[in-house]
């Protein structure tokens, strides 16, 4: 197999999303005397305890892409790529639960929007403007993704937009008011889901508020391009945009160095021939605590605070040649290979997830970034009133 980089160009894939081209034929046209399926759709998905609602939003275009997102969480619950094969079905490549009470019984965020701040803050303390915030620890000494209750736990607004015009879409809006999981400030945070033409995934989030706070919104899917309950990622080959990625202490937050890549497992960069992730994986076994695997943000190559879009990853199931392309505007890539799952979670159809049954690729800002003000590696994660926080990530696959 040639390296991934040969395969399509990152030059070209970042120039084509930038020119709005999509590199594929057009779709054919419904056939005449079919009744076309509505590009938004909504149905129930649960109740939840306090007798509110959710519901799930599914947008689809022609060809058999689907991506289904419920308002809880503003979770992505199913992402459908069509076959290849004339007459196959659609594989779902991302892990997630049939209904809400899946959702609500605890996961490790399968396909959510987390927030206010994505990833560890280290002892869930911070400072702004001389004035210190104390957070939920709810990862060992340190606070991770928003808290006990963060984004992924509430129900957000939801808002078709079947007419959008980069294709169906839905808009998830959600108030943080101050003092929310200790984070100063009200919130105003939005997540737009779209599903362009071409079957590409855009996902978009955006944040205001009306006094100092810090912002690091984060889309967290586990993603297998074999299927969402096909097995182990390990057959997949990943390559990621960094030539740095960032170590961390035994609870994984960043020790504030940025280490070169080259000689190490950790060195996933396109030149190379394909990385199979089970050799990867292999690489950093388990050791007390720590379960193994790779669970490290990487520094992607080039970025700037120009909220231009850059190439980031590309993931390819070995198998069926399935993939996947990455571009973001964020300056890292938490990549994170289902170490933690352990086979206790029933998902989508009765599926066992077992350890490295999916690999996250989450851009964002740098894990903890609020203790390293001032060090102009670290982009700061905080925001201002006058100001707007924005994120866009762009998935595009090939079947």
């Amino acid at each position: 197999m040639p390296p991934l980089h040969a395969l399509r160009p990152f030059g070209l894939v970042a120039a084509l999303l930038v020119t709005g081209a999509t590199g594929r034929a057009a779709e054919p046209a419904t056939p005449p005397g079919t009744v076309p399926m509505p590009a938004v759709s909504q149905a129930p998905f649960g109740t939840l305890p306090d007798g509110r609602n959710a519901t799930k939003y599914t947008l689809r275009v022609p060809g058999g892409w689907q991506a289904t997102i419920t308002d809880y969480g503003a979770i992505l619950t199913s992402f459908h790529v069509p076959s290849r094969d004339a007459g196959g079905a659609p594989v779902d490549v991302v892990l997630g639960f049939d209904d809400l009470a899946g959702y609500l019984k605890g996961h490790p965020y399968f396909g959510a929007t987390v927030g206010r701040v994505g990833n560890r803050i280290a002892a869930g303390r911070f400072a702004l403007d001389g004035k210190e915030y104390t957070l939920a620890t709810n990862n060992g000494p340190n606070h991770l993704h928003g808290g006990v209750v963060g984004f992924d736990k509430h129900l957000w607004r939801g808002t078709a937009e079947p007419d959008h015009p980069l294709g169906p879409s839905v808009r998830f809006d959600l108030i943080s008011p101050a003092g929310d999981e200790g984070y100063p400030g009200r919130l105003a945070a939005t997540c737009r889901y779209t599903l362009t033409p071409a079957g590409e995934l855009r996902v978009e989030m955006t944040a205001t508020t009306d006094a100092p706070t810090i912002v690091n919104l984060v889309h967290h899917s586990y993603w297998n391009l074999a299927g969402h309950g096909s097995g182990d990622v390990g057959g997949h080959d990943l390559a990621v945009v960094a030539d740095a990625y960032l170590p961390v202490d035994a609870g994984s937050i960043p020790t504030g160095l940025f280490a070169a890549v080259a000689g190490t497992p950790f060195d996933l960069r396109p030149e190379r021939q394909p990385v199979r992730l089970g050799a990867a994986i292999a690489a950093l076994p388990a050791a007390g605590s720590d379960p193994g695997g790779i669970d490290h943000n990487f520094v992607i190559r080039g970025w700037q605070p120009d909220g231009q879009l850059r190439p980031v990853a590309v993931l390819v199931d070995g198998a069926s040649g399935r993939r996947m392309e990455l571009l973001a505007d964020q300056p890292g890539v938490q990549v994170y290979t289902g170490n933690y799952l352990d086979g206790s979670l029933t998902g989508k159809g009765g599926a066992v997830y077992r350890k490295h049954g999916g690999i996250c690729l989450e851009t964002q800002r740098f894990p903890d970034a609020i203790h390293h003000a001032g060090d102009p590696r670290w982009p700061s994660p905080r925001l201002d009133p006058g100001q707007t926080y924005r994120h866009v990530m762009i998935h595009r696959f090939t079947p």
